[in-house]
């Protein structure tokens, strides 16, 4: 049996990024990954899916050409096999810098999966190799929630099948309403597919600030995608070379593919943690206080296991601290991302984009009475001239007694590069009266969020 200091399970952003800080540290680290090392961001996530995205703008690029003098033929031809084939190359190239760099900080990998046998025994279960670690490191991430199970929910695909598919199809319905649903619904509308959209609320992205909401799905519904909302899917059959989706309403939609985007759950099942004494709440996620601690002191977690913060950058943001604190003698504070006060910054990246950060106007209302709104939606330069009738929204939300920005909104051409700079804007404590101060830069969309003067809702006053 091999002594470790620390036994990280899962290999996803988290979790590398812990697994090579303490082996930078000193740490002798060993880490098991069951699938491929860089889990759901690298591998089936957040970058193929943002290089399908950026691959899937190219079409109203096209379009938008002529307005600006030139003559291309049309129409133009996309290769689905073409873009997959390049996007699969990228996910294997950066699989590889992710193993390199944790080789090269001396932590050992094993490629297959690891379950506790008690709370400091981690066995191999293809190899039956055990080892004894001082720290165990759960970052087992989360995985695609396929439930409730209807009638033929097999023949429908998660995000995770998506990327493997040989064909783009030609009909789609997608089932969610989240992130993850539309950005694949947008992208897929936008290489051609026709896409409808199935909810159960009213609106789409729950969570977010009402306006933005609003705003994206009129956007995405004046592009052609169809919303049926206050629905769920029933079944799925089989109709000739396709499928029909049956609707909880009566209704049924032909489709070629079905992908149903209902969000994720924690990664926890048969990992042995319950028997080694980890506490996991309703819906199976890790239980950690502030410092990813579980109820085994010596056990850790982060990243989309622990069901706080699924984002990609929170999730290397935890393995760094926890690395640091454990294993470098460096103690962390309170993290920032987490309680109340977080400040995330976060985008969709539909087409237009979504970024947001900080409190939506509803949520600032709910800790403050006396709140600004200030607000602007309009055409930015480049859609007036092409012709296009893609609108802009941008958004802020104002604490009025002390004048800070409680909240960033926007919807629009690179709003999720943008919502990066207002982040940190917010996370120094700016004011209304500071974002006045700066100089605009012109000609550009972002310099309405530093000339925007005046409310256009004020909430508080009587």
């Amino acid at each position: 049996m091999q002594e470790v200091d620390l036994f990280v399970i899962g290999g996803g952003s988290g979790g590398v990024r812990a697994a090579r800080v303490a082996a930078q540290h000193g740490a002798r680290v060993a880490l098991a990954e069951a699938y491929r090392v860089g889990g759901t961001c690298v591998i089936r996530g957040c970058v193929p899916k943002k290089l399908m995205v950026l691959g899937s703008r190219f079409a109203q690029a096209c379009d938008d050409a002529a307005g600006f003098g030139w003559a291309l033929p049309q129409p133009p031809a996309f290769s689905w096999p073409e873009l997959m084939r390049r996007v699969h190359a990228e996910v294997t190239r950066l699989e590889g810098v992710y193993t390199a760099n944790l080789r090269r900080a001396g932590a050992s990998l094993h490629a297959e999966r690891a379950l506790l046998l008690d709370a400091h025994t981690v066995q191999l279960a293809a190899s039956g190799e055990r080892f004894r670690a001082r720290h165990i490191l759960i970052a087992t991430g989360a995985a695609p929630l396929m439930a409730p199970d209807i009638p033929g929910g097999e023949l429908a695909a998660s995000s995770n099948e998506l990327f493997d598919w040989p064909q783009q199809p030609r009909r789609v319905v997608v089932q969610g309403a989240g992130y993850i649903a539309l950005e694949f619904a947008c992208l897929l509308n936008r290489l051609g597919s026709e896409v409808t959209v199935v909810l159960r609320g009213e609106q789409v992205l729950r969570g977010f600030d009402d306006e933005v909401r609003a705003h994206l799905q009129a956007q995405l519904a004046g592009q052609g995608i169809r919303f049926i909302s206050g629905a769920a899917l029933a079944a799925i059959e089989r109709r000739g070379d396709g499928l029909s989706a049956r609707l909880d309403n009566g209704a049924a939609i032909a489709a070629d593919a079905v992908l149903r985007a209902l969000g994720r759950k924690p990664n926890t099942a048969g990992l042995g943690l319950e028997a080694s004494g980890v506490a996991l709440d309703a819906n199976g996620a890790v239980m950690v206080d502030i410092n990813g601690q579980s109820s085994q002191p010596h056990i850790h977690a982060v990243g989309d296991v622990t069901d706080r913060v699924q984002l990609t950058p929170a999730a290397i943001r935890e393995g760094q601290a926890y690395a640091d604190a454990v294993f470098g003698a460096r103690h962390t504070t309170r993290l920032s991302h987490l309680g109340a006060l977080a400040i995330v910054p976060s985008a969709v990246f539909t087409t237009p984009e979504v970024g947001s950060v900080g409190l939506s106007e509803a949520q600032a209302l709910a800790a403050h009475a006396d709140i600004d709104i200030y607000s602007t939606n309009f055409r930015a330069m480049k859609a007036a001239f092409a012709g296009s009738e893609e609108r802009t929204l941008m958004k802020l939300v104002v604490h009025r007694g002390s004048g800070r920005v409680l909240g960033g909104h926007l919807v629009g051409a690179e709003a999720g590069e943008l919502i990066q700079l207002v982040g940190v804007a917010l996370t120094l404590g700016a004011t209304k009266a500071d974002l006045d101060a700066t100089l605009a830069v012109h000609p550009t969309a972002a310099e309405e969020l530093v000339t925007m003067r005046v409310p256009t809702r004020r909430h508080g006053l009587t």
